[in-house]
């Protein structure tokens, strides 16, 4: 063989690697004569299934925060870049992938350690009942989990004005695997998602990729695989194992709203805007509603308070009789007006409107108590 056609050779070489991808994404997806109903069924069989992969979300919230509230806007957002291992809710790891390094979760059983790799640094603590958004929350799986609590698999044939009901989408090719289609079509007045779309393993019911909607026609939040495996990672792969040199240390609290729920001094009412408390009575943070339709109270001492009224005013926040209210999408924040004889101010954020919001701030000026 003459050297321009053993080059012939490696360029094809080349060239085939180069379009393997394009062409498993071009094989067209199978679907299956599943109902709407079977398929959520089978979405939520998948909740506790195995996985492992690397996950691509986008969020197009534009928060106004800094400071404590950084990584929260970042998450929501920006662009994420996540490498997860996925054993059970009990066991599982996620990195998050930065250009200079990587920010690493560990869980198992009720603890979660956080490896900071440019820091060289890793923190170790419980996993709190009240926290905030974090990496892991982002994968395809764990959203559809909350979008979809409460969801009915009914075509809406009830009339029900509180139910979200589901309907099949088209197939799509995801990761190389079929994904079979959802939407979820909410119905509830007081909820600011417009509708949810969904693509599940057609084998597993993993979810592999999620679109959520506000009033747009453009989605908010977008996650989706970008690679995908539905064998059981390893065991050792999901363990934590300090290398030399990195600092490690226990931290009992893992954010403001785990320290609020733990220790603020006042507990919000089992009720809200009509909406039903989710956590524990007689805790500081009170977090209500289910699925596409969510609400937290999270008392502020009058300090932080000020910092977040800054924040949200230099964004354009509606200021009205003592009450910011910020509306980034679906997303709506709200911080009370002070009231006596309280020291504390609450912030209100959640999926939920600014009418919502408001009656929200009503009754938490009636119905908050000391603890």
């Amino acid at each position: 063989m003459r050297p321009i056609h053993r080059w012939a050779v490696v360029a094809g070489v080349f060239v085939l690697l180069a379009l393997a991808p394009m062409a498993g994404r071009a094989i067209p997806a199978h679907d299956r004569s599943l109902s709407a109903g079977q398929l959520l069924s089978l979405v939520r069989d998948g909740y506790t299934a195995p996985y492992s992969g690397t996950v691509e979300a986008s969020g197009r919230l534009g928060l106004p925060f800094n400071d404590r509230f950084t990584d929260l806007a970042d998450l929501l957002g920006g662009q994420t870049r996540l490498r997860v291992w996925w054993r059970g809710p009990d066991d599982w790891r996620v990195d998050r992938l930065l250009d200079t390094g990587e920010v690493d979760l560990f869980h198992h059983q009720d603890v979660t350690t956080q490896w900071d790799y440019e820091r060289d640094e890793a923190s170790v603590g419980p996993d709190p009942e009240i926290r905030l958004p974090r990496d892991s929350d982002l994968l395809p799986p764990r959203l559809a989990a909350l979008l979809l609590a409460g969801a009915d698999g009914s075509d809406g044939s009830s009339g029900s004005q509180d139910e979200s009901q589901v309907s099949r989408l088209g197939a799509r090719r995801i990761a190389g695997r079929d994904g079979l289609g959802l939407r979820l079509r909410v119905d509830d007045p007081r909820s600011s998602i417009d509708h949810v779309d969904l693509w599940a393993d057609a084998s597993t019911g993993t979810v592999l990729a999620i679109d959520v909607y506000g009033a747009g026609s453009v989605p908010v939040l977008t996650s989706a695989f970008t690679s995908f495996d539905s064998a059981r990672p390893t065991f050792d792969v999901t363990r934590f194992r300090a290398p030399a040199g990195v600092r490690q240390h226990f931290e009992p609290l893992l954010d403001f709203a785990d320290a609020a729920n733990q220790y603020a001094p006042l507990t919000p009412p089992e009720t809200l805007a009509g909406l039903a408390r989710s956590n524990r009575k007689g805790r500081g943070v009170g977090a209500y509603g289910t699925g596409p339709t969510r609400l937290v109270a999270i008392p502020l001492q009058q300090r932080d308070a000020a910092v977040l009224t800054d924040q949200l005013y230099n964004s354009g926040a509606t200021m009205r009789h003592g009450q910011s209210l910020l509306r980034a999408g679906p997303l709506g924040i709200m911080l009370t007006a002070i009231h006596s004889p309280f020291e504390f101010q609450w912030l209100l954020t959640g999926t939920v409107t600014d009418d919502t919001l408001r009656r929200a701030a009503a009754g938490l000026a009636r119905g908050s108590s000391y603890r």
